[in-house]
């Protein structure tokens, strides 16, 4: 209720976007039936890990014709599901009326109306664009495809190869290896997303390497910074502890890699994130790792 009122009366975010001035037409509440009565487009922005639980508690008072659209790049737990599913299943809407919205969009960047682009996904055109039409502006422009799996995918796995290079960057590798591993991870991420349906050149657009390029590049990036004090010694408890704000990468590992196993799909850096969580890898490790698995050259297929 303070942050709702903060938002409404001084049009100020002070915890998440200091020293923004909000737009002067945007108010907030925290009785959901007042926010979402006549609402035409819904936008969903919270933990993918409990968007389910969420969604319980409003489907009843979501307009039965409006979009709903996903801002979160997260896979849920157990079921693995993509966050389109997860609405899908519980508001039991068509999924014409989902969208996926997903790039290099660091929230403090736009807030400062710094120039960007997204992708807007949908299984219908129509729908993808009046969402892309609502989200463009003169610093911000959002595209258009049908590729939800791809465009989805490609959210949730590059938090993966973020935290992989938070970590080694925290423990003092330079540039060299940080763009081996980008590279390499765009690689995991394609065959990833290709393996369940998703298309090659949306991974290697605004919603892969795009968003990839900015979340392993920012200290914006929430995932990572959680990466970055990982390969600094920090325990996954202290991590979680010190940051603020969700990062899905650290909670998207597990899924990914069963899911990954399901298909065949190998994904090397991915899995020595998932051991540097577990602590069974140290963070030092993770960049040579990637060199000495074998002594013989490696055939580059892409």
């Amino acid at each position: 209720a303070e942050l709702a009122r903060e938002i409404s009366q001084s049009k100020r975010n002070s915890d998440y976007l200091p020293g923004i001035n909000l737009p002067r037409n945007l108010w907030s509440s925290p009785r959901i039936p007042e926010v979402l009565d006549g609402a035409e487009v819904v936008f969903v922005s919270i933990p993918s890990q409990s968007l389910r639980e969420n969604l319980r508690i409003i489907r009843d008072v979501i307009p039965n014709d409006a979009i709903v659209v996903s801002l979160m790049k997260g896979v849920e737990t157990g079921t693995r599901f993509r966050m389109s599913e997860v609405i899908h299943q519980e508001l039991e809407i068509d999924v014409s009326r989902i969208a996926v919205a997903s790039g290099p969009n660091l929230a403090l960047e736009i807030a400062k109306e710094q120039p960007t682009a997204a992708v807007v996904s949908s299984t219908s055109l129509e729908t993808a664009t009046i969402v892309a039409k609502l989200a463009t502006n003169s610093y911000f422009r959002s595209f258009v495809n049908t590729d939800v799996i791809g465009t989805e995918f490609g959210g949730v796995l590059k938090n993966l190869i973020a935290v992989a290079i938070g970590i080694v960057d925290g423990v003092g590798y330079g540039e060299n290896t940080k763009a081996s591993i980008i590279t390499r991870g765009l690689v995991e991420m394609t065959d990833f997303a290709v393996a369940y349906g998703g298309l090659a050149q949306t991974l290697s657009g605004l919603a892969g390497l795009g968003d990839l390029i900015a979340t392993c590049e920012s200290p914006l990036s929430r995932n990572n910074t959680a990466g970055r004090l990982l390969g600094q010694g920090y325990s996954l408890t202290d991590v979680v502890a010190q940051m603020n704000q969700t990062a899905e990468g650290l909670s998207s590992v597990a899924p990914i890699l069963e899911l990954a196993a399901a298909k065949g799909v190998d994904m090397p850096i991915v899995l020595q994130v998932a051991e540097v969580l577990a602590g069974t890898m140290n963070p030092r490790d993770i960049a040579p790792h990637l060199t000495t698995d074998s002594d013989k050259p490696a055939i580059l297929v892409e």
